[in-house]
C-alpha cells in the first residue's frame, strides 16, 4: 500500500517537498516531469556527496500516487537569504561565504553531467521575445565561448544555501551541468542584480543599497578565487539573460531583452 502524504512543506515549479520518515524528506516530482529527471538528480546527488560537497544525501527513488520522487536526508536550518533578511548586518559575511562556496564547487569536475552549453542553447531556442536575428546572434556568441568541464550549479543564490549548526548546505541541484565557471558566475550575477530591476519602485532605496553592497562584495571575493582574465563574464551575461527569458518571468522581460540586445555582437 502506498504511503499517505500530508500537506507539502514546500512547493516548486517541478516538485513538492513532503516530510517523510524521521530525518528525511521526499522531493516528489509533478506528473508532467520526465521520468529520467529523478534518476539524473539521484546520480548527481550521490556524486556530489562523494566529492565532499555539503549537500543533502539522497537515499532512494520512490513512487507515490503515480508520481516519482527522491528521498533526501532532512536539513534543519534556515536559508542564507532568510538569515540576511532578519539580520542585515550579516550581508558581508554571507557574501564572502557565498563566493567561497561557489568557487569551490566551480573548481570540481564530475563525469556524466549534462552539457551546460547544450542546456543554454536549448533554452535560448525556446525563449520567447527574441526575434530570429537576435536569437541567431546569441547562439553564435554562445558557440564561440569555451565550454569547460567544471561543476556549475546553475541556480546558485542565497535562497539555495541552508545554514545549519555545523555547515552551509547547498540545495536544489536540478540545473547542475558541466561547464564554464564564468557561466555559473554570470548566472548568479544576473540573479543577484535582476531582482531590483524587476521590482521597480516596490523596493525602498535602503533595500536596493543592501542588495547592491551584497553583490559587490560577493563579486569581488569570487574573482579572488577564480580570476576573470578575459572578461568572460560579460560575454556570458547576454547568453544567460536570453536563456532566462525561457523562464517567462514577465516583470523581468524588458530588462532581460535589453541586456541581450546590448550584449551580443552584430553580424
Amino acid at each position: 500500500m502506498e504511503p499517505t502524504l500530508a500537506t507539502p512543506i514546500a512547493n516548486g515549479r517541478t516538485a513538492e517537498i513532503y516530510a517523510w520518515q524521521d530525518g528525511y524528506i521526499l522531493k516528489l516530482y509533478h506528473d508532467w516531469c520526465p521520468s529520467y529527471w529523478v534518476e539524473y538528480e539521484s546520480k548527481v546527488a550521490h556524486a556530489l556527496v562523494a566529492k565532499g560537497i555539503s549537500t543533502p544525501a539522497a537515499t532512494e527513488i520512490v513512487e507515490v500516487n503515480g508520481r516519482r520522487g527522491l528521498v533526501f536526508e532532512r536539513v534543519t536550518g534556515i536559508s542564507m537569504l532568510q538569515d540576511m533578511n532578519s539580520r542585515p548586518w550579516t550581508i558581508f559575511r554571507h557574501a564572502r561565504a557565498l563566493a567561497k562556496l561557489q568557487a569551490k564547487i566551480n573548481q570540481l569536475s564530475i563525469a556524466g553531467l549534462s552539457s551546460g552549453k547544450d542546456g543554454l542553447a536549448h533554452a535560448i531556442r525556446q525563449a520567447p521575445h527574441l526575434n530570429d536575428d537576435l536569437r541567431a546572434r546569441v547562439l553564435k556568441q554562445l558557440e564561440a565561448l569555451p565550454s569547460g568541464d567544471k561543476v556549475c550549479h546553475g541556480d546558485f543564490h542565497p535562497g539555495n544555501i541552508m545554514l545549519t549548526d555545523k555547515d552551509a548546505i547547498v540545495i536544489d541541484w536540478m540545473t547542475v551541468s558541466a561547464g564554464n565557471p564564468m557561466a555559473d558566475f554570470a548566472r548568479t550575477t544576473l540573479l543577484l542584480t535582476i531582482g531590483p530591476k524587476g521590482a521597480g519602485k516596490m523596493l525602498s532605496p535602503l533595500v536596493r543599497l543592501i542588495i547592491s553592497l551584497f553583490y559587490q562584495h560577493y563579486s569581488k571575493h569570487y574573482l579572488q578565487f577564480i580570476p576573470d582574465k578575459s572578461n568572460e563574464r560579460e560575454k556570458w551575461m547576454p547568453i544567460i539573460a536570453a536563456a532566462r527569458l525561457n523562464e517567462r518571468i514577465e516583470p523581468e522581460r524588458e530588462y532581460l531583452t535589453r541586456l541581450v540586445e546590448n550584449g551580443v555582437k552584430e553580424k
